[in-house]
């Protein structure tokens, strides 16, 4: 009988705008690109992990309305939803770190906000302002159906920031803390890789074994000969051995 592997977890990954619809720019980028790179990049660091399903609102340039967003996600019974996105101000001088979720919601997702952005900040460093864990009456929070956090991964109006956000390592760490808060809340476990064969040397170590492909074996030293001369005008380089 065929074995089918359970999904236990579904994980819902909202990359923020897209399209027609830029999000916040400044400083030379646009929001709608940043945050579709954090999503691609959290979503291939998750295939590292056992039972898990990883669906996207977007994974190219296209506009969705809020209301698709939502209705994809309920739609796919998703566990979790994190709409990723970054902040703009009129005040060049705001930047930092700040998660929502919405208004009076469930303990759940409080308690998924609390770890999510624990490690989030955790992972982009403590030279990042901690803009706090805060309350928001965003449709994404309110109508989608499992537990919702929306992250605002700095200010792309503060140049300190938005050269933050220009730096692919750093979106690395942006995308490391998502998934190291997945994987605390909801208790994900790594694929575990097979252990690797001590006796088989890897491709960037010198091996100190010689192996040999016998093409042919004569008792007439002549017919030996003739053979090693062929396989010369072939281009390879044969050698003679009496045993």
């Amino acid at each position: 009988m065929e074995r089918v592997e359970r999904i236990l977890v579904k994980i819902y990954l909202d990359a923020g705008h897209g399209g027609k619809d830029s999000g916040a720019v400044g400083n030379g980028i646009q929001e709608k690109d940043i945050v579709l790179k954090i999503v691609k990049k959290i979503e291939s660091l998750l295939k590292n992990y056992q039972n898990t399903e990883v669906l996207l609102s977007r994974s190219s340039d296209v506009f969705l309305s809020l209301d698709e967003r939502t209705k994809k996600a309920n739609n796919a019974n998703a566990d979790v939803f994190i709409s990723v996105h970054i902040n703009s101000a009129a005040s060049a001088s705001a930047k930092g770190f700040e998660t929502h979720r919405y208004i009076n919601t469930n303990s759940a997702t409080t308690s998924f906000q609390n770890v999510l952005h624990q490690e989030i900040m955790r992972a982009i460093g403590s030279e990042i302002e901690d803009r706090g864990k805060k309350q928001s009456n965003f449709h994404v929070l309110r109508d989608s159906k499992m537990k919702a956090v929306l992250t605002e991964n700095l200010f792309i109006s503060n140049s300190s920031d938005a050269a933050k956000l220009k730096n692919d390592s750093f979106l690395d760490k942006v995308a490391q803390g998502h998934v190291k808060g997945l994987e605390k809340f909801l208790g994900l476990k790594r694929i575990e890789k097979p252990p690797k064969d001590e006796s088989s040397p890897s491709p960037s170590q010198p091996s100190n074994r010689l192996y040999v492909v016998q093409v042919g074996a004569f008792e007439d030293k002549e017919n030996a000969d003739a053979l090693a001369a062929d396989l010369r005008k072939e281009g390879y380089r044969p050698y003679i051995k009496y045993e």
